[in-house]
């Protein structure tokens, strides 16, 4: 079937290009992700354990973590981006390209990827938590035994809802060239008016969406059992 009359504009080489930001997408939805991921538990288990009532109750902690993250969750992405500039180049040496992008990224979903964490994990059965305490569970026992053990479905559920929102930040990124099909959309779709080459950039963020979704969703279904 002979689509180029529907795609004018994808030739042999924006083919290539098409490949390459599809790589860099999925580059750094895991970098940033992973690196989320490892932060964003740690402090999702910090509000947890700190807040009242916690198993670490600590009003003050709990009251500059909380403040903390609504603060870094209320700040739009692209404005976030350019106000940690400085700490991004400090980091990587530079404020463009997937690296410079991957800080703000990764700043961006850590206070998020927290909250759904904290959220997942207030679910679990208060009683286990207290009938660990009473059986003399360390802290520790009970983060990794209790928490993080009974709340696994709903972190599956919060981390499912972070890559996907995360996906989203990286075609935000591409507005301040930070490669990706959020950047090859803007700069052949947007600016050379390629619609073809947006409306193909589009379903493939699209089909790594459902991909990400059908992954959270089965092992979801698999830690349920």
């Amino acid at each position: 079937m002979d689509l180029r009359p529907v795609f004018p504009n994808i030739d042999e080489r924006v083919f290539q290009e098409i490949i390459k930001s599809t790589s860099e997408t999925i580059l750094m939805t895991l970098i940033s992700g992973g690196i989320a991921f490892v932060l964003g538990i740690a402090l999702g288990v910090s509000l947890v354990v700190t807040r009242r009532q916690g198993i670490l109750e600590n009003k003050t902690l709990y009251y500059l973590l909380d403040k903390l993250v609504n603060v870094f969750r209320s700040i739009p992405f692209l404005i976030l981006s350019m106000l940690i500039i400085p700490f991004t180049r400090l980091l990587v040496g530079t404020s463009i390209g997937i690296a410079g992008a991957i800080v703000p990224l990764t700043v961006a979903t850590i206070p998020f990827f927290a909250r759904q964490v904290e959220l997942a994990l207030l679910e679990v059965d208060y009683g286990v938590i207290e009938a660990s305490v009473a059986m003399g569970c360390t802290p520790v026992d009970i983060i990794f035994r209790v928490y993080l053990k009974e709340g696994l479905p709903s972190l599956i559920r919060a981390s499912s809802l972070t890559i996907i929102s995360l996906i989203g930040l990286t075609t935000m990124a591409g507005a301040f060239g930070a490669g990706g099909l959020g950047n090859l959309a803007i700069s052949r779709g947007y600016n050379r008016f390629q619609g073809d080459v947006m409306i193909v950039a589009t379903l493939i963020i699209l089909i790594i969406v459902f991909i990400s979704q059908a992954i959270g969703s089965f092992l979801e279904r698999r830690a349920t059992k």
